[in-house]
C-alpha cells in the first residue's frame, strides 16, 4: 500500500510540473522575447517529465506522444543556438 502512495505522488508530481513547464513554454515562445533556448528547454524538461507519468501511470500513447514533443524542443534547441 505504500507504494501506491509513493507511485501516485510522483505521477501527480510528474502531472503538475510537467504541465506548469508547458505552460511556461508557450508563454515564452509566444512572446516572442528572446526567451526561445529557455522555452524549448522547458518543453523538453516537461516532455521527460510528462513521459515518466506516462509510462508510471500506463498511458501509453501519452508516453509516445513525449518523444514527438522532446524531437520538437530539441529541433527548437538546434535551431535557436
Amino acid at each position: 500500500m505504500t507504494f501506491d502512495i509513493d507511485k501516485q505522488k510522483a505521477i501527480t508530481f510528474f502531472e503538475v510540473s510537467g504541465s506548469a513547464l508547458a505552460m511556461i513554454y508557450a508563454l515564452l515562445i509566444a512572446s516572442n522575447t528572446g526567451n526561445e533556448i529557455l522555452g524549448f528547454s522547458l518543453l523538453l524538461l516537461s516532455a521527460l517529465l510528462f513521459a515518466a507519468w506516462g509510462f508510471m501511470d500506463k498511458r501509453w500513447a501519452f508516453f509516445g506522444l513525449q518523444f514527438f514533443y522532446a524531437a520538437s524542443a530539441i529541433i527548437g534547441l538546434v535551431r535557436w543556438s
